[in-house]
């Protein structure tokens, strides 16, 4: 299966742990990826748009938290949906200049 790489990446994550991740030695960032997207096609989409070498790259799917609402008429129970999450480590001495702010 072939996909672009804007249907590939999704978007970044942004938490203070991707911060400190990617502020690290080892230069790692993290992507919201498409569920369907494999190691090759999510290190390929990366290239292709930053313009960086992508090393390697750890997929992992993300559950579903359980999520409760208030309303008038009590608590309405649900969840969070499922997603997959891509950690991309960067070559020595690369980085992606968007996240940097330069």
């Amino acid at each position: 299966m072939s996909m672009d790489a804007d249907t590939v990446i999704i978007e970044p994550v942004l938490t203070e742990k991707t911060n400190i991740m990617r502020e690290a030695e080892e230069r790692k960032y993290v992507f919201k990826v498409h569920p369907k997207a494999n190691k090759m096609q999510i290190m390929r989409a990366v290239h292709e748009l930053f313009s960086v070498n992508p090393v390697s790259c750890r997929v992992l799917n993300v559950k579903a938290k359980p999520r409760s609402a208030r309303t008038r008429s009590g608590f309405r129970v649900g969840h969070t949906g499922t997603w997959k999450k891509a950690i991309v480590t960067l070559a020595h001495g690369e980085r992606i200049d968007v996240f940097e702010g330069g």
